[in-house]
């Protein structure tokens, strides 16, 4: 089994060849393919190895399957005795994709 720790839209993802997940929006278009190099860690049938912070010429490539907006998330501002209430909604963009390959 392996499977790679990958760096993008400042949060960390553990990712496997055929995995489908959502990150933060990229500027890559749908079927597009997208190189990620900031690999943090490989692991390859139990051997891991762990980069300082990146593992040079490690790459993990994948395609973008989709974008898209996530759940509303309603904000709600209040302040007592005052009559003041805001009440605004907000959907963070996503890019979901697959992962095809991990080299390094």
């Amino acid at each position: 089994m392996t499977y790679a720790i990958v760096e993008t839209g400042g949060k960390q993802y553990r990712v496997q060849e055929g995995d489908t997940l959502r990150v933060e929006k990229l500027t890559a278009g749908e079927g597009e393919t997208v190189v990620f190099d900031k690999v943090l860690a490989i692991s390859r049938d139990g051997k891991v190895t762990v980069g300082t912070p990146y593992i040079e010429g490690a790459k993990v490539t994948a395609k973008v399957a989709a974008h898209g907006k996530g759940p509303k998330i309603i904000v709600f501002k209040y302040r007592n005795k005052t009559n003041y209430r805001r009440k605004t909604g907000h959907r963070q963009p996503f890019t979901a994709i697959t992962i095809e390959s991990i080299e390094g």
